[in-house]
């Protein structure tokens, strides 16, 4: 698949796809579906954004409609469903945006949605990862060293300080979350909830 398909998907796109992967879906669903995950701490959520989006993959070829349906006097619904070019637009995009430290927004996407990877590369998503924050950790500490040998200010340096604690952090959890997902110790994948009750009554909930 080209790139550039991958490098155009939205983060709105990029759920929209996840959702698909997880069986066939109207747009309607998508909706519901997303807001009772409270997707909108990672995203703006709106009907009209949606259908656009669903409209604009499945112009692109990464969805089909599979059929409509309608149920009393609601609007006619149509069903879509996941193509092999939108499976492989998500895990490109998904491995990337996991690697990669300056789409910070898109990551939080990324990790939402890291579960429709293997587990192996996760881990090697999060490893390249790890090494950039780890470089670019180092040069900001070596610089916060320097700045107050010199005599900068502290009052000036307080946002760096800041930064400094935040790479720190999300380092020492980079390194937590590869242990845990080497280890096996949670189910780990696209169908690894598949069949939990919750997971039932949410995609039932949501096509009503």
């Amino acid at each position: 698949m080209p790139n550039d398909t991958t490098d155009r998907l939205t983060s709105m796109a990029v759920m929209i796809l996840a959702l698909l992967r997880e069986g066939d879906m109207h747009p309607y669903e998508m909706v519901r579906l997303m807001r009772s995950r409270r997707d909108e701490r990672l995203l703006t959520i709106t009907n009209g954004t949606l259908y656009h989006t669903v409209g604009r993959l499945r112009r692109a070829g990464l969805l089909d409609e599979v059929g409509s349906d309608r149920e009393g006097n609601r609007p006619e619904r149509t069903t879509y469903s996941l193509t092999d070019a939108g499976r492989d637009a998500l895990i490109t995009w998904l491995r990337r945006e996991l690697s990669i430290i300056d789409r910070p927004a898109e990551f939080r996407v990324a990790l939402a949605e890291a579960h429709n990877l293997e587990s192996a590369d996760v881990i090697e998503a999060l490893r390249l990862r790890r090494e950039a924050l780890d470089e670019g950790h180092g040069s900001h500490r070596d610089g916060l060293v320097e700045a107050r040998r010199t005599g900068v200010p502290e009052q000036v340096l307080v946002e760096f300080e800041r930064q400094e604690v935040l790479l720190d952090a999300e380092l020492r959890w980079i390194d937590s979350l590869i242990d845990r997902l080497e280890a096996e110790e949670f189910p780990w994948g696209p169908s690894a909830f598949e069949y939990s009750d919750r997971y039932r009554a949410q995609r039932k909930a949501a096509q009503q």
